[in-house]
């Protein structure tokens, strides 16, 4: 069951909460005419994998990955200082907004196999890009306190069975040790 929007606002499952969200460097932008060599150029000095495609008013057009760059540009043998990013971009790329439930865009982006989220503002202008490392460094950690907590609680609902059981294990051991003794 996916969580709602006002129960994923109270138990912190926001995109917007993410600490990566506020503290990321902002996101590499271009518009669909640039060409590939300056997005290269720009991507490779800044050490990001990808550059956000956005119109005059900072609206996402489209992303390019590295992928993209090996795929549709050096793979087509095309010349990156004459071909512009809309030819190789991934048009009309899905975007999330700041309040959304980021489980529900990590399983999306799992299942769908993208690993760059655009998160927009009311008016769809760009306001970050997320990625699957930024889900991972929360989910990592999560998973295990959740695995923790489920076996704690699993433990204790079946703490009458542990006690028979302890109890069954003991109940040798002290019998042999009394024969012992004797």
């Amino acid at each position: 069951m996916t969580p709602t929007k006002q129960e994923a606002a109270r138990h912190g499952l926001r995109l917007r909460d993410r600490p990566e969200f506020s503290r990321k460097s902002a996101p590499l932008t271009m518009a669909s005419s640039s060409m590939v060599k300056d997005a290269v150029t720009e991507m490779a000095a800044r050490n990001f994998g990808s550059v956000i495609i956005v119109d005059a008013e900072n609206k996402v057009e489209g992303v390019v990955t590295e992928r993209d760059i090996l795929r549709r540009l050096v793979n087509e043998g095309r010349d990156p200082a004459t071909t512009p990013l809309s030819d190789i971009m991934t048009a009309n790329p899905r975007t999330a907004r700041a309040d959304d439930d980021m489980l529900e865009w990590l399983r999306m982006m799992s299942n769908e196999r993208f690993r760059r989220l655009p998160v927009v503002d009311e008016d769809g202008r760009l306001v970050q890009v997320l990625t699957q490392g930024d889900f991972v460094s929360y989910t990592w950690p999560d998973l295990l306190s959740q695995a923790s907590s489920l076996g704690r609680a699993t433990v204790m609902r079946n703490f009458p069975l542990v006690l028979i059981g302890v109890g069954l294990l003991i109940y040798p051991l002290v019998l042999a040790a009394g024969i012992a003794l004797f």
